[in-house]
């Protein structure tokens, strides 16, 4: 383990669980409410007003995204498919903030973050190089 792999591990780490605690928690257990017992979230016109056709399915896809692609980020597993989706959501967040509060910045941070990783391996010091690790050992 060296340097690079403690850095890329706190990139994606703190973001990670900054994002769930933050944001996507709260998003996952509405859309679990809204879902299962039918509560009234307001997301879902926030969704509406940005313009997406079914917005109920866009904002339950959005609370799985950044709360489940946010965890997926943290632990580095599934890494780069978790970042294509969690990198959509965030680029549709600073596209609302742009457009109403100008408060965007949070969001491009982590769209920046999730599209380095689409690239980037999440290294050593991550569940995806954990398993790269065992499976070039065992062949």
């Amino acid at each position: 383990m060296n340097k690079s792999d403690v850095a890329l591990a706190l990139l994606r780490i703190v973001p990670g669980l900054m994002l769930f605690f933050f944001h996507g928690k709260s998003k996952l257990i509405s859309a679990f409410s809204y879902v299962m017992n039918g509560t009234e979230w307001k997301f879902i016109e926030s969704v509406a007003s940005l313009g997406f056709p079914a917005p109920a399915f866009f904002a339950v896809c959005a609370a799985v995204a950044e709360g489940i692609g946010s965890l997926l980020l943290a632990a580095g597993l599934f890494t780069r498919f978790a970042c294509i989706f969690f990198c959509f959501t965030m680029r549709v967040a600073v596209f609302r903030h742009a457009t109403t509060d100008m408060r965007y910045e949070m969001a491009a941070l982590y769209a920046v973050i999730a599209f380095s990783f689409i690239f980037l391996h999440p290294g050593k010091i991550s569940l995806d190089g954990y398993w790269r690790k065992k499976k070039s050992s065992n062949t």
